[in-house]
């Protein structure tokens, strides 16, 4: 065992939005050797850790622990003491009821360096997620946070009801629900009125979140009726008059949506932060992975002759990247494009090339390959010669139609498209469950991978009560093929004529 102690961050991971993490805790869990988390730290911040870092889970149920606290204190000591850097990510905030304080003196104790790393405590955001500012000038200037879950058979409670009841305007109740009757009861009894505004919050800033309004003498039966259940919030004030005004989070078009993502990896973050935007929750499933080819001297050779070429053709971004990083490897620039014509599938494509300083000398209205070789039958002259650098699994629609349009056509693998790395067991069970409300196709080879990663032989019984989306008419034909059904398909075949086709759906009541 070294002598080289590591150091402990004990991060507050905020109730539940990734996007609330703060950036020091992001930037403690980045560099970390080992991530201690527990069960309101969201799993989806373990996607920014270091692949190659450990994850422990210590999570806690109202009934029951994955390791009691003193087993926690003693991981995070072990884990120091072996020279490592460990993440310790508690929802919300660490010392509101995080038991934080706890671990920061095992931790003094034991000569173990640590930091605190504040995040946004729950007793906050989540009122505010459902609408309801905590104080307000017009209601209340006073707010407390109180335990919810002190044994209501406690001889003496530290909790001065007398004092809390009449005192503080807006009062928050952490881990409270199962003592909802006994907190209500409390409040009334010291001289709260029974009208008081009262709400409870489930799973507050996150896609599940659900609230209940009610007052102080019917919010425990209310609760009762609907089954509402830990973890939530229990807040009591005037303040809460004000979600009717204020509701902004449960009003997004995919609230409470969670939206499988099948493109690659590399690209799912751009639809996943839309999705987050609209209030919905992206789930990933790489189905494809974009590769160099096994034999890249093809390209390599096209561009040593890129002067013999009149036009140059791109049909996706992945083409563009993997041509320029060729380009740099052969220790080439774009000077070497001097004199080509330059032609991109669609607008993400012409952007990609644009970033490059490169003029595209045209892009079709309509993002399919057949649309290209229309709008080049009058700029194309025979025998022009295209060079054509894509995917490996690409259809030969645009090669041939071109080569009938009198061009001389050389057809170079610049990546391949192989099967994706995503958590099949995982999706397969979410879907079963119903957990997926809305899958996204952005291709055919996402359609095609997501069937084989899949393993079944009814694609239509597993998407079950799920929507399907397609980018276009040839991935949904695709879909269609091997017993996917669409049910959205986007009018202009991008991401942004996608998510429109999605939201589409869902203002017309059918999402």
């Amino acid at each position: 065992m070294t002598n080289n102690k590591g150091t402990v961050y004990l991060i507050g991971a905020g109730p539940g939005d990734p996007g609330l993490l703060t950036v020091k805790g992001l930037e403690c869990l980045k560099k970390a050797d080992v991530i201690v988390y527990d069960r309101l730290a969201g799993r989806r911040l373990l996607k920014q850790r270091r692949p190659d870092s450990e994850c422990i889970y210590v999570g806690k149920l109202p009934d029951r622990h994955t390791l009691k606290q003193g087993e926690i204190n003693r991981l995070l000591v072990d884990k120091a003491r072996q020279g490592l850097t460990v993440a310790r990510l508690k929802g919300g905030d660490p010392f509101v009821f995080g038991r934080g304080g706890e671990e920061a003196e095992a931790l003094a104790r034991h000569g173990i360096p640590f930091e605190i790393v504040p995040g946004v405590t729950s007793a906050i955001a989540v009122p505010a997620y459902a609408g309801i500012p905590v104080t307000h000038r017009d209601f209340t200037s006073t707010l407390a946070i109180i335990t919810g879950n002190e044994d209501p058979g406690k001889e003496t409670s530290s909790i001065q009801w007398s004092k809390i009841a009449t005192g503080v305007g807006t009062l928050i109740f952490l881990m409270g629900m199962s003592n909802l009757p006994n907190i209500t009861q409390k409040l009334i009894e010291h001289g709260r009125a029974p009208e008081t505004p009262a709400a409870l919050i489930h799973w507050g800033t996150r896609p599940e979140q659900k609230t209940l309004v009610g007052r102080l003498n019917n919010i425990a039966r209310l609760a009762s009726e609907q089954n509402f259940k830990n973890p939530a919030i229990i807040i009591v004030g005037e303040v809460v008059q004000l979600r009717d005004k204020l509701s902004w989070f449960e009003n997004k078009p995919l609230f409470g949506k969670r939206v499988l993502i099948t493109r690659s990896r590399e690209q799912a973050s751009s639809l996943a932060g839309v999705i987050e935007g609209l209030g919905g929750e992206p789930v990933e499933f790489p189905t494809i992975a974009i590769v160099p080819p096994e034999d890249n001297s093809p390209l390599e050779q096209a561009i040593a002759r890129l002067s013999s070429y009149n036009w140059l053709i791109f049909t996706s971004v992945n083409g563009v990247s993997h041509f320029f990083d060729t380009l740099r490897r052969l220790n080439k620039d774009i000077r070497v494009l001097a004199g080509l014509k330059i032609c991109a599938i669609g607008p993400q494509t012409g952007q990609a090339l644009q970033k490059m300083a490169l003029q595209v000398t045209y892009i079709p209205t309509e993002f399919r390959a057949e649309a290209i070789v229309e709008g080049l039958q009058e700029q194309l002259t025979t025998g022009d010669r295209v060079l054509l650098p894509r995917a490996d699994i690409a259809r030969k629609i645009l090669p041939e139609a071109l080569i009938s349009l009198g061009a001389r056509v050389d057809e170079v693998t610049a990546y391949r498209t192989v099967l994706g790395t995503g958590d099949a067991a995982a999706i397969r069970d979410s879907m079963a469950k119903g957990a997926i409300d809305l899958i996204t196709f952005t291709s055919s080879s996402t359609v095609r991978n997501f069937v084989s990663l899949l393993d079944t032989a009814n694609p239509a019984q597993l998407v079950g009560s799920a929507k399907v989306a397609s980018i276009g008419p040839i991935t949904s034909a695709t879909a269609r093929a091997l017993g996917v059904p669409v049910h959205i398909e986007a009018q202009e075949y991008t991401i942004n004529g996608l998510v429109q086709a999605i939201l589409a759906d869902c203002s017309s009541g059918q999402a």
